[in-house]
């Protein structure tokens, strides 16, 4: 039986731990998009480190419609925070590229562009980035490599969609936050619509192996094998001296 609290604390220890071993006067920074999984990583940092070793990042690009739901949490948690649009960035890139990216190109160009802004804050204010993805994005991949996938600790990699909802709220954050619908704020899309299955049936599928749905099962499946290499250290070369 999965115990939210327990695993709260827990966390929170792990984090406390790495910055004590990983830089320990460092601040830890925190793209904050509005949803569940920044909101409680922040959250998670605040309890571990105190809000003043705590920065959040807004990056819209351009205008960003639910931004009131990330103001809202920095504004819960009392952390300092900076906005800072990447529209300019990505106009420029792709301005600056000799071809037509592709569809894939375009979509991910947003979170990487973010993770570098997030890196330029991280170096300007001694500090470490929070890698914010879940155990159910990783494991059918639905995430950025050298984007939202990137970061130097990363508590909820470990937790479902359904478990970081619980840990969220033992954490006392504000239940429209937690339960706020997940989107990636790129195609338009909910992660539901673009991945083709709820996290209701991935996170049961992770935890027991049970899924009603074969179709969705080999789905899941398939995602899963294709994006290991996310998840693995880059392969390396070691030659035979």
């Amino acid at each position: 039986m999965f115990n939210p609290q327990k695993v709260k604390d827990e966390c929170v220890a792990w984090i406390r731990k790495f910055f004590d071993e990983n830089g320990k006067d460092c601040n830890a920074v925190v793209g904050i998009s509005g949803g569940k999984d920044s909101s409680v990583v922040a959250a998670l940092c605040v309890e571990a480190l105190g809000k003043e070793r705590v920065l959040g990042v807004l990056m819209p690009c351009g205008q960003q419609h639910d931004i009131d739901m990330a103001y809202k949490l920095v504004h819960h948690l009392g952390i300092r925070h900076f906005e800072i649009n990447i529209q300019e960035a990505a106009e420029a890139m792709k301005r600056n590229i000799p071809f037509e990216l592709s569809q894939q190109s375009n979509v991910n160009l947003l979170p990487r562009l973010r993770m570098t802004t997030l890196y330029a804050v991280s170096q300007s204010f001694n500090g470490r980035v929070a890698n914010t993805c879940n155990l159910s994005e990783d494991w059918v991949g639905y995430s950025t490599r050298y984007g939202d996938a990137a970061g130097d600790f990363s508590p909820l990699c470990n937790l479902t969609v359904q478990e970081v909802k619980a840990v969220g709220k033992v954490a006392g954050l504000p239940q429209d936050l937690i339960d706020k619908v997940p989107i990636d704020g790129l195609c338009g899309k909910t992660d539901e619509d673009n991945l083709g299955f709820t996290y209701a049936e991935l996170d049961k599928y992770i935890r027991t192996g049970i899924i009603e749905n074969q179709a969705t099962k080999d789905r899941i499946d398939h995602l899963h094998k294709i994006n290991q290499f996310k998840l693995q250290l880059m392969p390396s070369f070691m030659p035979q001296l």
